[in-house]
């Protein structure tokens, strides 16, 4: 026993314990060491297995090596890689280039985007002096002429409606849809039949005749005035009724200042104007003229 505890004291202080006591105190329980055997084994037994199958994994390689990757020879394997690397390079020329045309295909898409907003402007603005050409437009300047002739003649119709409302309430004066500087007369006592001008009566065509003239007149510009109309015969083939209208309707122009002489030979008419200017037929195909500002020249000696 003496021996052993000899013993016992050396290995104490060999493994730095100052005592049994303190050896006791650091002692692992006895679960805890039977828990770390355990993992210990465990760990043990994966060691294994990994170094089992890292010895597999090598010899897998080194037989991987051992065994061709080719049947062709080095020299064959370099003249295939360099037929590789000419194709290859042609591949990446091919990409440049086409890049390039890439470059060049945006280029004259935006180019000819401009061009196409420039052709749209032009064309919307050849559309409109297209209709102008077509409505206007000749190379002897007739459309232009017949157009412009057009609006004063619808102005002129207007103003000659406003006159033959005040003479009748049976015609209106339209332009020809087919011939606009032509004129049509729409009947209201036929149910708004239009008519031609030349499928007119006499006093029919006079009546109108009238009220263009009339409308004619009214129709001032700055530099020019019409204050004077005269009327050459038409009255002997009214009847009563319209005679009637047409020296009421001249009346009212007298009163407006405006100066009305009427050429005619009907007794109706001589009664009711007072200012005339006589015309006397003589012997030998001559004629006298008299009336109020008619003077006789003298022949000179």
């Amino acid at each position: 026993m003496a021996e052993l505890e000899t013993s016992w004291a050396a290995r104490l202080a060999q493994a730095n314990f100052a005592s049994e006591a303190d050896y006791q105190a650091c002692r692992m329980p006895a679960a805890e060491l039977v828990r770390l055997q355990r993992q210990i084994q465990e760990l043990d037994l994966k060691r294994s297995d990994l170094a089992t199958r890292i010895k597999d994994r090598i010899d897998q390689k080194e037989q991987a090596l051992a065994e061709p990757q080719t049947p062709h020879s080095q020299d064959v394997l370099i003249e295939e890689q360099a037929k590789l690397d000419r194709q290859q390079k042609e591949i990446q020329q091919k990409i440049g280039e086409l890049l390039a045309r890439q470059a060049d295909n945006q280029e004259a898409k935006a180019k000819t985007a401009a061009i196409r907003e420039q052709l749209y402007r032009q064309q919307v603005e050849c559309r409109t002096w297209d209709r102008l050409q077509f409505l206007i437009g000749s190379s002897d300047g007739k459309k232009f002429r017949n157009f412009a002739q057009g609006l004063t003649f619808e102005r002129m119709v207007a103003q000659a409606n406003l006159q033959l409302m005040q003479m009748t309430d049976r015609y209106l004066l339209v332009r020809d849809t087919e011939q606009p500087l032509n004129l049509n007369v729409i009947d209201n006592y036929q149910a708004g039949e239009t008519r031609t001008t030349r499928n007119l009566s006499g006093g029919e065509s006079f009546l109108v005749s009238l009220a263009l003239a009339l409308g004619l007149s009214r129709m001032a510009s700055r530099k020019i005035r019409v204050d004077s109309l005269f009327l050459d015969e038409g009255f002997g083939t009214l009847d009563d009724e319209a005679l009637e209208t047409a020296l009421e309707t001249l009346a009212s122009l007298q009163a407006e200042n405006k100066l009305i002489g009427v050429i005619s030979h009907v007794p109706a008419l001589k009664e009711r104007i007072n200012t005339q200017i006589r015309i006397q037929t003589q012997a030998g195909g001559k004629s006298t003229i008299s009336g109020p500002g008619v003077e006789r020249i003298h022949p000179l000696a």
